[in-house]
């Protein structure tokens, strides 16, 4: 692991505030990860969670106006004719649970759209029922696949291949850097590719976490990782080492906390349930479950989202492209300029010495002549080997600060 341009010029000093300096990255995931976590997980709570009361008589009506006011904005209950209305609402993920009263009451649940709120739905009409002094039946309408018994694998997926995602950023923009952008670009395709393939592999053969719908998985896991690779890549031109950062800010952070796949928005503060509505990741969660398990029902909302932070990594690139484009011209107009300067103060030297040579012999003349040109050999032998040991310098930084990039994504 290399220490670093400041540990290399051999100062213990400067070594110890190279890796201070340096220990602020983890120290900032530290705290972002823990604000993002504990902040939406730490204490879920129901809030406007939508459920239905199935009945048209005053008892439905009146049961329902109980439990919107005991539960005191924690629930969202509304009263609907029949039973098959009822199932229509959770097919279409309108509301999250269907509570049929009478001697053998019964709770409709969807629990492909999100097992806690399923759990949490439940919860609250096992107690409406045992004080009816009757037992619930609950009957789940849309159950998850075999190899996804919880409900959350479409979640752990998704950190799969987030991870596997931002990674390559730090890969391609890090060990890449030297190259052209549409190399590098070219590069963030092929990963997010790859990436997405892995992804599916995991789903389907690998553990069956879906029973149907792999292809489209697959698909939407590619405009997803895309996405991510292409904006992190354009990051990198502008924020460098902090692009590992950065992409956790925005692709774990506030993206798993917001995506769904634990806890629905409707448990979670405010915050995060803003995020939910235009965010990659629960782009990606909801429109999986769309596909999957609800008939295509939003599919294409959530479609639309991934799409749009696809463009948006595009548009990133472009940016990054104007900015390596405007540094490259002013490298090549100071480096010009260098050039230019050169003649010019040979060419003074020579005018200060004109006169003084005039009035010395000719043989004196002769050897001054042979001095300066011994002088100018030297002079040349010097430029060149500075200017060696400068790109040296130069090459030996960019490779120091490609492996600190690389060791600073910490997340991978």
């Amino acid at each position: 692991m290399s220490a670093g341009p400041s540990a290399a010029a051999g100062s213990p000093a400067g070594a110890l505030r190279h890796v201070l300096s340096h220990l602020v990255t983890p120290l900032l995931m530290c705290i972002g990860m823990g604000l993002a976590y504990l902040g939406a997980f730490h204490a879920p709570q129901p809030h406007d969670l939508r459920v239905d009361v199935v009945g048209s008589g005053p008892s439905a009506q009146v049961l329902a106006q109980t439990l919107q006011d005991k539960g005191d904005g924690a629930l969202s209950v509304r009263t609907v004719a029949d039973r098959a209305t009822a199932a229509d609402h959770l097919r279409t993920q309108a509301s999250y649970g269907a509570y049929i009263p009478g001697k053998a009451p019964e709770l409709l649940v969807a629990s492909a759209s999100s097992d806690t709120s399923a759990t949490v739905v439940e919860k609250v009409f096992t107690q409406v029922a045992a004080g009816q002094g009757a037992p619930l039946k609950v009957t789940d309408t849309a159950p998850t696949a075999d190899g996804d018994p919880t409900g959350q694998g479409i979640f752990f997926l998704l950190v799969a291949v987030s991870i596997g995602s931002y990674a390559s950023v730090a890969v391609i923009g890090g060990a890449g850097a030297v190259l052209r952008l549409r190399v590098r670009a070219a590069l963030a395709l092929g990963a997010s590719l790859v990436v997405s393939v892995i992804g599916a592999v995991f789903a389907g053969p690998l553990f069956g976490l879906v029973d149907q719908g792999l292809t489209g998985l697959w698909g939407m896991a590619w405009l997803y990782s895309a996405g991510i690779l292409l904006i992190g890549v354009g990051l990198h031109t502008f924020l460098k080492r902090w692009t590992t950062l950065g992409v956790m800010v925005l692709f774990v952070m506030l993206n798993f906390t917001s995506s769904g796949g634990i806890f629905r928005p409707e448990l979670e503060p405010g915050f995060f349930g803003a995020l939910h509505s235009f965010w990659n990741g629960a782009g990606f969660v909801e429109g999986v479950r769309s596909h999957v398990y609800f008939g295509g029902h939003a599919l294409g909302g959530n479609l639309l989202v991934l799409a749009l932070w696809f463009v948006a990594g595009l548009v990133m690139m472009g940016l990054a492209g104007l900015a390596e484009g405007k540094r490259r011209t002013a490298a090549a107009q100071t480096a010009r300029s260098a050039v230019d300067e050169k003649p010019s103060a040979a060419g003074e030297a020579r005018a200060v010495e004109e006169p003084r040579t005039a009035e010395k012999l000719s043989a004196a003349g002769e050897l001054r002549r042979a001095g300066e040109s011994s002088a100018a050999g030297e002079l040349r032998r010097v430029g060149e080997s500075s200017a060696a040991g400068e790109l040296r310098k130069v090459g030996e930084s960019r490779v120091a600060e490609e492996e600190e990039e690389m060791e600073e994504a910490v997340g991978v």
